[in-house]
């Protein structure tokens, strides 16, 4: 497997069509959760937008909207991530721990 350099500069165990696959899925079927995400646990509680713009075993990036002017947000994973599958299971427990950040109710799994 080819593996392109993080943020971090250690390599990615993710190649840049996983990577790709991820952030799309993310930025066309849940802008909200992003947006969730940035604002409870990435410190940008008046974002107004968020994409995902990449991610690593370490964390995921993302671009929100803050007073207008886009900004770059890190989330670090709980831990390190090397398997495509773990992937899913991360982003849902940002997305759990951001609604509980933010007093919002999530949705229930199955829920789209």
């Amino acid at each position: 497997m080819t593996t392109t350099p993080s943020p971090q500069g250690t390599a990615n165990p993710f190649g840049p069509d996983v990577v790709a696959a991820i952030t799309k899925h993310m930025n066309d079927d849940h802008p909200a959760d992003n947006l969730l995400i940035v604002r409870g646990l990435g410190g940008k509680d008046t974002a107004t937008s968020a994409r995902m713009s990449g991610l690593d075993g370490l964390g995921a990036d993302f671009v929100a909207v803050v007073d207008g002017a886009e900004t770059d947000v890190r989330i670090p994973w709980e831990r390190e991530l090397t398997e495509r599958r773990e992937v899913r299971v991360e982003v849902v427990r940002l997305y759990n721990e951001a609604c509980a950040a933010l007093g919002i109710e999530p949705r229930q799994e199955g829920e789209h």
